[in-house]
């Protein structure tokens, strides 16, 4: 797959220590194991000319305390919160000054950020996703990424997960509803 370096974007999602490290509190080994190939991706995407954007799920102490329903601190337990190590993007991947990094809240980056005028402003129709986890964040920011007439490309062999079947089950629901998926090999810039 051959894309155009100024109309693509590659989003990092969530590559976090509280999810990516031993120490954190969600952390998955597959998605310590997605580091290596996502640098790979990252560096490849630099010396092509594409534009990086990396997400951040940060929340504050207080977000969810007055919640009815959505409270990911009941589902998942206290994780990534505004200000700590875990919120942290890890530190084997180089985040650059000309990089985009974008804030969340959710799981969808694009719900309640500048992530879609960002982009739009810069002409940025291709979007290659990796980072973690699969069935979660990568899996609901391109699936939002897809409703928004952007172009969703899921790197399959750089993205992280806590079980195998959620992996599966994320990349096969991409390639079925809303967008592509390819390996690292099968991608071009």
């Amino acid at each position: 797959m051959q894309l155009e370096p100024e109309s693509t974007a590659v989003v990092v999602v969530d590559m976090q220590n509280g999810f990516c490290h031993p120490d954190g509190s969600l952390y998955a080994p597959p998605s310590e194991d997605a580091i290596e190939p996502v640098a790979d991706l990252v560096e490849r995407a630099r010396e092509a000319g594409v534009q990086v954007v990396y997400t951040r799920d940060v929340h504050p102490p207080d977000q969810f305390e007055d919640a009815h329903y959505y409270d990911e601190f009941d589902r998942w337990g206290e994780h990534v919160v505004e200000g700590s190590w875990e919120a942290e993007i890890v530190d084997d991947l180089d985040v650059r000054e000309d990089d985009h990094v974008v804030e969340k809240h959710t799981y969808d980056a694009f719900q309640g950020t500048e992530m879609d005028g960002w982009l739009s402003a810069r002409g940025i129709d291709d979007l290659v996703f990796a980072g973690t986890l699969a069935n979660v964040c990568v899996l609901h920011t391109a699936g939002s990424a897809g409703l928004r007439d952007y172009r969703p490309i899921l790197v399959e062999d750089a993205v992280g997960y806590i079980e195998d079947d959620h992996r599966e089950y994320a990349l096969e629901h991409a390639d079925w509803l809303f967008g592509e998926v390819v390996t690292m090999d099968e991608l071009s810039f």
